[in-house]
């Protein structure tokens, strides 16, 4: 975008030359080694000889040399792309290698923000006469006390020895400035204004998708690039209508803004957990819930963590080896592209919509191509052929899909996770599905052949649905002499019971892990004092900012407590007593340092979903909405704390001040589980006739894309776990006792590795072997599918091994972007079907072959178990191929 010329008032003209350390950013970013303080020192020499506040950092030749109008054709001809701006290129370029060689860069290397006027809405002006020589004091005061403050910082440096003025993990040190300036508005109206409207339709559009079969997550991304243009919107609307003198949007406002989509899409996971309860209570065990109760319950359990978050951030926000939010700073760089590229805000909207018209395809029009299981088609006729084909029900042998909301569903974006986690994750998804569920199913471990090959469902020994109704009081507690007289323990696949295993390995496998790779650096920080031991640059910058107090974190626990303990003693259907709330806390708050590290180091979390449910199962078993509260105050509680001091670590890297960072988190999880909570209960009375997720309901409809997966999961956990309890099921005379032995598995299996690494130290792949992100990974089946798996994992590979590998420049520019905008149109055009076709005429549907008619993707005899005997009990047609 070109600048706005130069009629504007001095007043305009001053703001932009008070903010000149913020265009210079994309310049400064190119050159990370070289020393702020003396940049801004030519910038104090350069404003006294020509008077440019604005271009500070401007070659001395060119300052002296060129003249307003010249200036401004330089500018032209770079919007140009001419050949200014490939040689501005080059320098960048050679001012980035300068930097990590450790050298000086030449002159002119490196200053590409320095050469280049503000675009995409960021205006260009020039101090001239008294708001001149003003700004100029001001800056010169500003910058002789920085300098003071950097003395200092050498002199500290000198006495503890050398610090590394960058992270070690190469994507933050590619995108993250290594400078900082504390003028730039940060906590504003407009974070405030912005971040609650992306907050509010995050939460919105995440909690529509989550109730559907493919559960589409719409990470932050796509709110950060639009939050983007409506910060700057909004700030040319107050300088031409209420204030002269406002500063342009900036970076740090960006950054908040940005925590405000984090908490909308419950960090990546969609919507708040405990949605899942409510629906599971209204939908299931027909709980007359109020919507205030229900409405404490998400709050409370997604904010109780915070309350001793504060606990950690030694461990996990100054850790050098987090990843930081990258983004926000690549998108206020300079934006003009190499001849023949594009601007990213073209890419974006370009990408959104071609993605937008795209998704009508899979969305609507032909389903299918969101798991083109081919295997099925060309052995019609066989359960094993469909079995090992299917994407959806069986092993996705051959299986692809076409539709990006099938890769990132579940996962969230392939492009966003490191490669090595994506890595690790492929290893164990293929050892897992690929080998050693096979092996069990055709070899009837745990009677497999008597149930479907992947199901998350329960059942009965002859193969029929479990009826839960049966055993059930209606004070939703088990009816002990119904079950003893029936005999009705339940049973489930054996890719489900092997699922519970990884379960159970990846817990203890995460302690392990973190002990033998993280041990002796988690003593030496609890060990020293609160200072950081060679601290890198980042954590030097932000001790010039107030830390939160450790007693907010505190009363936001005490607080959080005692709503939960009122809330839950006065509604006695919830089933958790006050004491079993503290002993779920106490369970979070030990696992919140070990997990926080696996996160922090590889992009993917393991959980305490199994571990809290085995536990309150044994201590209160027949109890099945108790066993949902209890895991889930245990389980998020600890994700949150973690997800909370992740935004901290983005902050940190972005040079956010943490008492603005604490008081945005508060704010917008509050906002988003509201809206997580209000769209829910709209859609249980207003979809499919108030049958949503009742997939087992003879009057759902079939091939109904509101099957809600991760609910049914959740009302299928709540029953083994909370309803039959883990004595019945996992106990000494328990049919799947041996799942048992996976604890002692996973603790053992790091240890090989950590071993290897100890005796030969210079193979460095041994340290990105990751057992826990191995085992963690695949524990989102069920609900995920192999489809979400293969998609995810090959964009995964394409874009953060092939391109990160060999096309850096264009990854660095792009990946974000494209990511975003895929996100974008899938979100639009989903939303356009939706109140298009399926709310206001429900009629207008397509059934053919390539809506899937049969099933989602055409394999029917997927769900067929393959032993005669059980075969009557479920498809229709399952046994008229009975033995194939």
């Amino acid at each position: 975008m070109a600048a706005e010329p130069e009629s504007e008032d001095g007043a305009e003209k001053r703001r932009a030359g008070a903010n000149g350390a913020e265009k210079r950013r994309a310049g400064a970013n190119g050159a990370e080694g070289r020393d702020e303080r003396g940049a801004e020192g030519e910038a104090v020499d350069e404003r006294g000889e020509d008077g440019d506040g604005e271009r500070g950092g401007r070659r001395k030749e060119d300052a002296d040399e060129v003249g307003e109008e010249e200036r401004r054709e330089e500018q032209a001809s770079d919007d140009r792309g001419g050949k200014e701006a490939a040689e501005e290129e080059n320098e960048v370029e050679g001012g980035r290698e300068a930097a990590e060689e450790g050298r000086e860069p030449e002159d002119g290397q490196g200053k590409e923000g320095e050469d280049e006027e503000y675009e995409d809405g960021n205006e260009k002006a020039y101090t001239d006469g008294e708001e001149e020589d003003e700004g100029e004091e001001d800056d010169e005061r500003e910058e002789g006390e920085e300098e003071d403050e950097e003395d200092e910082e050498e002199e500290e440096e000198g006495e503890e020895g050398d610090y590394d003025d960058q992270s070690p993990v190469e994507e933050v040190a590619l995108t993250v400035a290594t400078f900082d300036d504390p003028a730039l508005p940060c906590f504003t109206y407009r974070v405030m204004i912005i971040g609650s409207i992306v907050c509010a339709l995050l939460a919105f559009v995440n909690q529509y998708f989550w109730f559907r079969t493919q559960s589409i997550i719409i990470n932050p991304i796509a709110a950060i690039i639009l939050s983007l243009y409506m910060g700057r919107l909004l700030a040319r609307i107050e300088r031409r209508y209420f204030n002269p003198d406002a500063l342009p949007f900036s970076v740090k406002e960006h950054v908040l803004i940005g925590i405000f989509a984090n908490c909308g899409s419950a960090f990546g996971n969609g919507n708040a957990y405990a949605i899942d309860i409510v629906t599971i209570m209204k939908q299931f065990y027909n709980v007359q819930l109020g919507f205030f109760p229900a409405f404490l319950l998400v709050t409370t359990t997604q904010v109780l963590g915070y309350g001793w978050a504060g606990l950690f951030r030694r461990y996990l926000v100054r850790r050098r080896a987090g990843r930081g939010g990258a983004l926000s700073l690549t998108l206020h760089e300079s934006d003009t592209p190499a001849r023949g590229m594009l601007t990213r805000a073209h890419f974006f909207f370009l990408i959104t919509a071609i993605s937008f018209c795209w998704y009508l395809v899979p969305g609507y029009l032909i389903p299918i191509v969101s798991c083109l299981s081919w295997v099925c088609w060309v052995w019609p006729t066989s359960i094993t052929a469909q079995q090992l084909g299917s994407g959806l029900r069986g092993m996705g042998l051959g299986a692809i899909t076409l539709d990006w909301a099938t890769m990132s569903a579940f996962l969230s974006s392939p492009l966003a996770a490191p490669w090595f986690a994506i890595l690790n994750i492929a290893v164990g998804f293929a050892l897992f599905l690929y080998v050693l569920v096979p092996i069990c199913y055709w070899g009837d471990v745990f009677a497999a052949t008597r149930f479907p090959f992947l199901s998350s469902g329960t059942y009965q020994w002859s193969g029929a649905l479990y009826p839960v109704d049966e055993i059930i009081t209606s004070d939703f507690r088990l009816n002990e002499t119904m079950y003893a007289q029936q005999n009705l323990a339940p049973y489930i696949s054996v890719f489900f019971a092997l699922a519970y295993g990884l379960g159970f390995a990846a817990l203890t496998a995460t302690v392990v892990h973190v002990a033998l790779w993280y041990g002796p650096e988690i003593y030496q920080r609890t060990m020293s004092a609160a200072t950081e031991v060679k601290p890198d640059v980042h954590t030097r910058l932000m001790q010039r900012y107030p830390k939160v107090p450790w007693w907010w974190f505190l009363i936001l626990l005490l607080v959080n407590l005692a709503v939960c303990i009122a809330f839950l003693e006065l509604n006695a259907f919830f089933q958790l007593p006050w004491w079993g709330l503290l002993l779920s806390a106490a369970l979070s708050l030990f696992f919140t340092l070990p997990i926080g590290i696996v996160t922090a180091t590889t992009n993917q979390q393991p959980g305490l979903n199994i571990i809290t449910e085995m536990i309150w199962g044994y201590i209160r078993p027949g109890e099945p909405i108790g066993n949902v509260c209890f895991k889930t105050y245990g389980y998020i509680s600890m994700t949150q704390a973690i997800a909370f001091l992740q935004d901290f670590k983005l902050g940190h890297y972005m040079k956010i001040p943490p008492q603005a960072m604490f008081a945005v988190q508060v704010f917008a999880t509050i906002l988003a589980g509201l809206v997580n909570l209000g769209t829910a209960w709209w859609l249980y009375d207003t979809v499919e006739g108030g049958l949503i997720c009742k997939i087992n309901d003879e009057n759902f409809p079939e091939n109904s894309p509101w099957t809600c997966p991760t609910a049914n999961v959740f009302y299928s956990a709540s029953i083994i776990w909370g309803l039959i309890g883990p004595e019945r099921m996992f106990g000494p005379n328990a049919f799947y006792n041996n799942l048992n032995w996976w604890f002692l598995g996973g603790a053992l299996a790091p240890i090989p590795f950590w071993a290897l690494h100890k005796l030969w130290p210079r193979q460095t792949w041994l340290t990105k072997v990751h057992i826990p992100v191995m085992l963690t990974g695949v524990g989102m089946m069920p609900p995920a599918t192999p489809i979400n798996y293969i998609g995810w994992i090959t964009m995964g590979f394409i874009f953060n091994k092939l391109i990160f590998t060999y096309r850096k420049d264009w990854w660095r520019r792009y990946n974000y972007v494209l990511s975003a905008a895929l996100d974008s149109g899938v979100m639009f055009m989903a939303l356009f079907i939706f109140f298009g076709a399926q709310v206001e005429t429900p009629s207008v549907s397509l059934a053919w072959w390539g809506a899937g008619v049969t099933s989602s993707d055409n394999c029917p005899l997927a769900m067929c178990p393959t032993d005669p005997s059980a075969i009557t009990t479920v498809i229709s047609a399952c046994p008229t191929y009975a033995g194939s």
